[in-house]
């Protein structure tokens, strides 16, 4: 596939996903699909394989499609094989994102959920977010909201709502 030919717009923007305390964890460019109310969508390609110790390894020119909200304390990656095929979901607890002047910024709070092509899921870092909740000390409503963001996507996941309604 040969996304260039798929994208609505060719705006490149930087995505940074932070810890709490504002640094920067990881962060990487994708295109600008299109804009949905709060929903954002964005397209990128792994440049380079990646070994992940729960995905396992993601090959050079895996696709990810990508869904933030700006109103929703979670987003969504959709992962396909460099042939096309779907590969899985990736979904992170976080902030709510902030978008301006082509970079989105948000809080990772953790708490990840993988989900299989089978919709088979794990959650993980449920550990991670406790020790970090204590070393952050953070309040109650970003527990409160990082908690009932999980059961809100868990529900979508098995609900097969979008963004999981993917149907190859």
């Amino acid at each position: 596939m040969n996304l260039s030919e798929n994208y609505l717009s060719e705006n490149i923007v930087r995505i940074n996903a932070r810890k709490y305390d504002n640094k920067i964890h990881r962060s990487w460019d994708c295109k600008f699909i299109e804009r949905s109310e709060s929903l954002l969508t964005f397209v990128g390609e792994f440049e380079k394989e990646v070994v992940h110790s729960d995905l396992g390894v993601i090959r050079r020119g895996t696709i990810s499609y990508e869904y933030y909200w700006l109103d929703k304390w979670y987003n969504v990656f959709r992962f396909h094989e460099p042939s096309g095929g779907l590969r899985n979901f990736y979904c992170n607890v976080n902030i709510p994102p902030v978008f301006e002047n082509n970079i989105l910024d948000y809080i990772d709070l953790d708490i990840d959920v993988l989900v299989w092509k089978d919709f088979n899921y794990q959650i993980l870092d449920l550990d991670e977010f406790e020790r970090h909740a204590l070393k952050y000390n953070y309040p109650e409503m970003i527990v409160d909201n990082a908690k009932n963001s999980l059961g809100e996507l868990l529900e979508m996941i098995n609900s097969r709502v979008f963004p999981f309604d993917f149907i190859e």
